[in-house]
């Protein structure tokens, strides 16, 4: 895109601010960011400005406050800025010394967890219909996925992103599954509210509002950098996790006996992508039912999440903990695997797709397999639960209420 503008593209390797101290440039503009380690980094930058363009609005335009719904109709009434196409001509700079002419030879490898059984990935029977990765990088397939998401699914976005679990090869894909673009800086969260609001429809609305729960998580990081370390609510610094590596090993590697979960955490492993209800699922179930500190959750879907920035990761692990913003109390967000897998996922289509060893399994079972008296063949590799989820919710409970009582 830039040789098409008649520019070109530099790439150095090393510390920004020794890097482009080095450049011959009265200033270099760069996107704003919340995470408490890019602020960092941008404040040494000598002649640095900051400039909006990875969210909706300008994060500093509003006041903070800890529950969405308030937040959001002042996000809404903001004045926005102008969506401008991209210029004809850019003048091309001088190269730089030590600069790298070839920047499809900067690829980073993922780091996997310690003790990550990613061979149990590997060896799962995944057929086709999802890509690895679910996404093709990119700015220009990132505009072609806006397109064909604005180009009708989003209209049934508010009625259909709940009722079922869809798989991308769906054509029926309740998520549009752009998160990781707006990761990268692929998309402008600006120009998709602008499109989505002009498409009109109720469900073009409703994704407008998920782009807010984005904009609000980053604000909130903005102004609680704690976040990153601490719970942002007080009374919850104190709540009791156990020390259960082998339990954390169960979830990450998808063999929790809890059909939903295992196939949310291996859609993760396999593609970089979960869709969101599951998230909530997995989320709640290693904090309430596996009592374990919500930091590691949010440390290993920030090595594997494509789209996991600092701040929604950090932000939407807070809120189904029930230690960050939008407050509840902790019963209302302990999700029964079981059931949101019998709403969401009726017919077992996302659960076969990812946890094979059940494909026998009736429908009728497919919630809670170790409720059968004959399992299939295939089942029988398959585990029981690792925890009994009524005693668990209970000792979440006395957890929970010791941490606010004391």
């Amino acid at each position: 895109s830039l040789r098409e503008r008649g520019s070109a593209l530099t790439v150095l390797h090393g510390r920004p601010e020794v890097e482009l101290a080095k450049l011959d440039v009265d200033a270099v503009l760069f996107s704003a960011d919340v995470s408490p380690y890019a602020r960092a980094r941008d404040e040494r930058i000598a002649n640095g400005i900051a400039v909006e363009g990875t969210y909706v609005i300008d994060l500093d335009d509003i006041e903070p406050r800890k529950v969405f719904s308030p937040w959001q109709r002042a996000w809404s009434s903001l004045p926005r800025r102008h969506v401008l196409p991209a210029p004809r001509a850019i003048p091309s700079p001088e190269p730089a010394m030590g600069s790298d002419p070839s920047p499809e030879k900067v690829g980073r490898g993922l780091t996997p967890p310690q003790n990550w059984g990613g061979a149990l990935i590997k060896s799962l029977q995944i057929g086709p219909g999802v890509p690895e990765p679910v996404r093709e990088p990119g700015e220009r397939a990132a505009r072609a996925a806006l397109g064909a998401w604005l180009d009708g699914p989003v209209d049934a976005y508010g009625a259909k992103r709940s009722p079922r679990v869809q798989l991308e090869s769906s054509v029926e894909a309740t998520s549009s599954r752009l998160s990781p673009y707006f990761r990268w800086g692929c998309l402008s969260p600006r120009e998709c509210e602008q499109q989505a609001l002009d498409r009109g429809t109720g469900g073009a609305k409703a994704w407008v509002r998920q782009l807010a729960w984005r904009d609000f998580h980053a604000h909130n990081l903005l102004h609680h950098p704690e976040n990153v370390r601490l719970e942002q609510q007080e009374r919850f610094r104190g709540l009791e996790f156990d020390d259960a590596p082998e339990r954390l090993a169960a979830w990450q590697e998808g063999r929790t006996g809890f059909p939903l979960v295992d196939a949310g955490m291996r859609e993760l492993a396999a593609t970089g992508f979960m869709h969101n209800r599951v998230r909530l699922v997995c989320g709640s179930f290693l904090t309430k039912e596996l009592h374990l500190d919500w930091r590691l959750g949010e440390d290993h879907f920030a090595r594997l999440l494509l789209c996991g920035e600092p701040a929604q990761n950090n932000g939407n692990w807070q809120w189904i903990a029930g230690t960050g913003t939008d407050p509840a109390p902790y019963f209302r967000r302990m999700y029964n695997p079981a059931l949101h897998q019998q709403r969401f996922d009726p017919d077992g289509t996302y659960v076969r797709r990812w946890v094979p060893e059940l494909r026998d399994v009736p429908d009728e079972h497919l919630a809670e397999p170790w409720r059968m008296r004959d399992r299939p063949f295939s089942a029988m590799e398959y585990p029981d639960p690792i925890v009994d989820r009524k005693i668990e919710r209970e000792r979440a409970g006395e957890r929970y209420r010791a941490a606010t009582s004391g």
